[in-house]
């Protein structure tokens, strides 16, 4: 807390706790990292490295959150299979 010249002590900006999601990365032919949200429907993106890629990352997950007024399924990642076809 501040505290300001009339003595009154302002409270200091509170920050809303972090929402976790789960990234799904996969590497494609040309050796890109893809990363998906798969909560948050068309909200991927891709970069060169890892690091790149989770600030991306945070950076479309921001973006698609404003665009679906924060409302997103509770969904759990459960697991991931590889099948062959």
């Amino acid at each position: 807390m501040k505290e300001m010249r009339s003595g009154n002590i302002e409270p200091e900006p509170t920050m809303r706790n972090p929402r976790k999601f789960t990234v799904v990365i996969e590497r494609d032919e040309e050796g890109y990292y893809v990363g998906t949200v798969p909560t948050l429907r068309g909200c991927h993106t891709q970069a060169k490295t890892l690091d790149a890629l989770m600030k991306r990352m945070r950076e479309a997950v921001a973006l698609c959150l404003e665009s679906e007024d924060g409302a997103t399924p509770a969904l759990e990642l459960v697991g991931i299979q590889q099948i062959s076809v």
